[in-house]
């Protein structure tokens, strides 16, 4: 079973808790109306879907419910830390460094 930290909860929970929400930090269109049908169809389908560190989104489900992003190994599954949504996308170095809480 996986332990997934919860930045709001503060708390390592089971992953039953928690669902995936998509790749995280995904820029908007600024103006989705104006771009064409294979612009929206690029943004709305297609995900990098890396092997190795992937930021992604999470809800706690059976918890407080909240969005936060997390930053994932998908080969090993590993969480090398979660933060809360709307923070700023750490650098790679810090992620694989350990700071700011790297595994939680």
């Amino acid at each position: 079973m996986l332990l997934i930290h919860c930045p709001y909860c503060g708390e390592d929970r089971s992953e039953l808790e928690f669902r995936w929400a998509g790749e995280a930090h995904v820029a908007r269109p600024e103006n989705i109306a104006d771009i064409s049908d294979e612009a929206f169809a690029e943004y709305f389908f297609i995900r990098d879907n890396e092997k190795g560190l992937v930021f992604e989104r999470w809800r706690h489900i059976h918890g407080c419910g909240r969005f936060f992003n997390a930053a994932r190994h998908s080969v090993s599954d590993k969480f090398l830390m979660t933060y809360r949504a709307g923070e700023p996308k750490p650098d790679v170095e810090t992620v694989l460094s350990g700071e700011k809480g790297a595994g939680q």
